[in-house]
């Protein structure tokens, strides 16, 4: 006999107004799966972009939004090792995290030491795997290098700012608010600019006179041709995201004067590709959070029912750090 739960559906590509609650029957693992009762739900800007079907992945309505949990393991299907009923642990998935429980492929588990708050392990894979990929392989950040970090108050850009100071970079956040910066600097940048009352090129340059190492980009729009502008000779310009909703068109040529990179993260793709060195990286995560190294900021932990005015909240660049679903 099947089980009932609650989860939030998207039933038409409108954005985050069309999110509900429903109840339907619990998923059952099959092989190579584990199933998990869901304490908390990260929120991240690709589930706005779900509910616009204007995401890569396109699920049919009715959907599932959500891309992380943490909670507890319930049971595990055939062949599944090293992952046991009662386990804590955080999991992974394009869609479906929004529900009182999840199903996931047993490679998208990972385990959540006790140190760990559910919150906290709900608000890491994304934002901070994200970020850890995007600046250790791909910028290859070294320390001592400069790292400038636009739209820093957001989830990823604050994973960007901690992360950028645990691998010994100098750490420059840009974001909109002085509400923002605050919570930046308290998350160790070594300076800020408010990219609303100050021209992000102009500012950048006296900041970093040669010019910045690092951008971590995931906003996109008129910041990315200004950022680029800020890049030092041989820097290296992160495309994580377009959050500002426009793909920017950028001027090749200042690539060729810089003799710099425009360096793509797809990170989904990486943890397909090299699901081994993935799981390094939350491993480095976890180990850092649980000793205090790394602090993921909650915004807010609301319940399922306040899915629609959390996305709506992230849309409209209102969320500093990252809000959880709890169920």
């Amino acid at each position: 006999m099947l089980c009932r739960m609650r989860a939030v559906r998207c039933h038409e590509l409108t954005g985050p107004a069309a999110l509900r609650i429903d109840e339907i029957d619990a998923p059952v693992p099959e092989a190579g799966q584990v199933s998990i009762d869901v304490r908390a739900a990260g929120v991240n800007f690709p589930d706005v972009l779900l509910t616009h079907g204007k995401y890569q992945f396109k699920p049919v309505p009715p959907f599932i939004p959500g891309g992380e949990v943490a909670g507890v393991v319930r049971e595990v299907g055939e062949g599944v090792v090293g992952i046991a009923p009662g386990d804590r642990v955080a999991a992974m998935m394009v869609f479906g995290g929004f529900a009182e429980r999840v199903v996931v492929p047993a490679s998208n588990v990972f385990p959540l030491p006790d140190a760990v708050d559910f919150d906290i392990g709900a608000a890491t894979l994304v934002a901070y795997a994200t970020t850890m990929h995007a600046l250790v392989d791909r910028a290859r950040l070294r320390e001592g290098e400069t790292l400038l970090v636009l739209g820093a108050g957001g989830g990823v850009g604050l994973a960007a700012v901690e992360l950028g100071k645990c691998l010994g970079a100098r750490v420059i956040a840009a974001a909109s608010s002085e509400a923002k910066l605050e919570r930046c600097r308290s998350r160790g940048a070594d300076a800020t600019i408010d990219y609303v009352r100050e021209d992000l090129k102009t500012r950048a340059k006296a900041l970093a006179p040669s010019g910045v190492d690092v951008v971590y980009d995931p906003v996109g729009g008129d910041m990315t041709e200004a950022a680029i502008r800020s890049l030092g000779w041989e820097g290296r310009l992160l495309v994580v995201g377009f959050a500002s909703g426009t793909i920017p068109k950028v001027p090749t040529n200042l690539m060729l004067l810089k003799n710099c990179q425009l360096v793509g993260v797809f990170w989904g793709a990486f943890t397909q590709r090299e699901p081994a060195k993935n799981r390094e990286h939350v491993a480095t995560l976890m180990a850092w959070i649980a000793e205090g190294r790394v602090r993921p900021h909650i915004d807010a932990a609301v319940p399922l029912a306040r899915a629609a005015q959390a996305l709506g909240r992230l849309e409209r660049r209102e969320v500093v750090g990252k809000v959880v679903l709890v169920p």
